[in-house]
């Protein structure tokens, strides 16, 4: 099992997101920065992070960096979800989705990653 971490500082899109993994059985917390993530990962790791790239305070790539740095979250897999068109996506990062994503396609990479709850 594990935790799904969504992280984008649109708070619409984030609830979104977060509810359509809720409601497939996962375990969902959410951040709205970089920072934030970062500190709630340091409490418990998630078993996968579903990353903005684009926030204030800690930007997508920046919390990437971070947790390269961290021995316990560098493992941790990371699916960047962003309109920008980069491909292939940097070694460390698990999986890029390009803006838009249906909510069946997030489920099914967070399906790669977690297992449901209960």
């Amino acid at each position: 099992m594990g935790k799904v971490l969504v992280v984008d500082d649109d708070d619409a899109l984030r609830g979104i997101v977060a509810e359509a993994i809720a409601e497939a059985g996962f375990v969902v917390d959410q951040a709205e920065n970089g920072q934030v993530a970062l500190d709630k990962m340091r409490a418990a790791a998630p078993c996968v992070v579903l990353l903005d790239l684009m926030m204030p305070v800690m930007d997508g790539w920046q919390l990437v960096t971070a947790m390269e740095a961290d021995p316990v979250l560098a493992s941790v897999p990371v699916c960047v979800i962003s309109a920008q068109d980069r491909t292939p996506p940097p070694a460390r990062v698990a999986c890029l989705l390009k803006k838009p994503v249906t909510l069946a396609e997030l489920v099914s990479t967070v399906s790669t990653y977690c297992t449901p709850a209960g």
